[in-house]
């Protein structure tokens, strides 16, 4: 079993039936929405564009040249009832955040941190695999994926929020059946090129590789010796509950 697994603190045979899981969704059309492979290429990434994966969806940013790698559901038209799922989703997830505004406590109950050692990471995503796999069956809004921590100047950090994911081929209905889309979008990662594995991150040209690299095809990856990821990950939604602007609690 390859030690990079080991950092989330995952037991042998979690790992394996993670695995598994993993394969059997992508035999079916689905998706684990971050399986270790994932992880592997996150690896190879250039720190620079880890952090704009990361940082670029707080607030409605603009995802400037990343345009090209990212894919928004549409959104619907505002109406009262989903206005108030969305309000109900936010109350809830307010209530079963509570627990975590230590991080400790997060990490007590199997939350771990994605790549911890990225240290430029202003937000890290701290992930519970456990969720991450219920959420390819089953909804439930007190138990997202991952929690969202802002780094602090003391070298802790603090919760902003949370992130909710889905299988990467559903389709906007069952999306909206989890966050309306009237309400939120929902985004996924794709079409990314990223260096074949072995070679350095430092040496690779990353104008080219990359969430915001030049090359977008399969067949352009090919031929600059790279890894092609149609979609890297699933559907992926972040909240930010205690925001008082309403624009800025779903991060469009």
């Amino acid at each position: 079993m390859p030690a990079k697994y080991h950092q989330f603190g995952l037991p042998l045979a979690f790992v394996f039936a993670l695995a598994f899981a993993a394969s059997a969704f992508a035999e079916t059309g689905g998706t684990m929405p971050m399986s270790p492979g994932d992880t592997d290429a996150m690896s190879s990434m250039n720190m620079h564009d880890m952090n704009d994966m990361h940082d670029a969806h707080i607030g409605g940013a603009d995802m400037g040249d990343m345009k090209d790698h990212m894919k928004w559901t549409d959104l619907r038209p505002a109406n009262p009832t989903d206005t108030e799922r969305g309000d109900q989703l936010v109350a809830t997830l307010k209530t079963a955040l509570a627990k975590y505004q230590d991080y400790h406590a997060a990490e007590a109950t199997g939350y771990k941190p994605f790549h911890p050692e990225f240290k430029n990471q202003k937000i890290v995503h701290f992930t519970k695999w456990t969720y991450a796999l219920k959420a390819a069956f089953k909804f439930d809004p007190s138990e997202p994926t991952s929690l969202l921590y802002q780094r602090t100047a003391n070298g802790g950090y603090k919760l902003v929020g949370a992130m909710y994911t889905a299988p990467r081929r559903w389709d906007e209905d069952r999306l909206n059946s989890r966050v309306p889309l009237s309400v939120a979008r929902w985004h996924e990662h794709i079409d990314i090129c990223i260096p074949k594995k072995g070679a350095a991150a430092a040496a690779a040209d990353w104008t080219k590789f990359g969430p915001r690299g030049t090359i977008t095809t399969e067949a352009a990856c090919s031929a600059a010796g790279g890894r092609f990821f149609p979609v890297l990950f699933g559907w992926m939604v972040h909240v930010y509950p205690w925001e008082t602007n309403p624009q800025q609690v779903w991060a469009h």
